[in-house]
């Protein structure tokens, strides 16, 4: 029982399922799963001593906020991520210098002063791009994490044999079909498992998100622990939530995965 539960929710279903089958019921089980702790965590946290339990609200609603930054950034970095891998591969020369500066300063700079840039500097460049700390907070962590998606879409892109793309033009497919008929499909599986590893990354990364004021996780686990001076039972119960956000996002990214294996090469 224990090595099928490392193993995962996807070796539960019955072996005469097919892979897609197996693949699509543990999507759907990991997302009421997810529904599910965050509908009602606060319930067995209030079980746990104090200083946890009086704090079970608090915590539920870090919790939360997590999630949430994790979904917005998420679905916005895998957009920002596509059209910077388009414009690195683009033919113009000016799309190409824009996307490879996007990604270098991305990429090449930490996150928290990226953050704290977001919020705190472009405000006084102008009033316009003054921002709530959620918004600030989003818009930071999917510039972020659309450059590490636009380098593993990119490889996924070049990674498609030309062979494929030339007997495309040679049927007589219009540039935009053969993008979105043959090019982005294969890219799309080729750069899935780096994609559903940085969402994962950015639920852990969203805890930068503290530094501006936003109450995720990390900020509730801090002003528990400000309140109560105990460190050890604050910070244990910050980090188990969080490993079950990640064992259950790991859950549906590997499901992901295994859906789009038209191969079969994971099993």
């Amino acid at each position: 029982m224990l090595d099928r539960f490392l193993l995962g929710i996807h070796s539960f279903w019955p072996t005469a399922w097919s892979r897609q089958r197996k693949s699509s019921a543990t999507m759907l089980t990991s997302s009421l799963l997810l529904i599910a702790i965050l509908w009602t965590i606060a319930i067995p946290l209030s079980w746990a001593p104090e200083p946890i339990g009086n704090n079970a609200a608090l915590f539920a609603q870090g919790t939360r906020m997590t999630v949430e930054l994790t979904i917005v950034a998420g679905l916005a970095g895998v957009v920002l991520g596509l059209l910077a891998a388009l414009g690195k591969t683009s033919r113009l020369p000016p799309l190409r210098w824009l996307a490879a500066f996007y990604i270098w300063v991305m990429r090449g700079t930490p996150l928290l002063v990226q953050v704290l840039a977001v919020y705190f500097a472009l405000p006084e460049l102008h009033p316009v791009l003054r921002m709530e700390e959620f918004t600030a907070a989003c818009v930071a962590l999917a510039l972020n994490v659309g450059a590490y998606n636009a380098e593993a879409i990119r490889s996924g892109l070049q990674a498609v044999p030309k062979g494929q793309i030339e007997a495309a033009k040679a049927l007589g497919l219009s540039k935009w079909h053969t993008f979105i008929d043959i090019t982005f499909p294969q890219a799309f599986k080729i750069a899935l498992p780096p994609l559903v590893n940085n969402i994962v990354a950015l639920l852990k990364d969203s805890s930068l998100a503290f530094t501006i004021g936003v109450v995720e996780l990390t900020n509730a686990g801090s002003q528990v622990k400000s309140t109560s001076f105990q460190a050890v039972p604050v910070f244990i119960a910050t980090a188990v939530i969080y490993l079950v956000l990640t064992t259950v996002m790991t859950q549906f990214s590997d499901a992901v995965e295994r859906r789009f294996d038209i191969e079969g090469k994971l099993g």
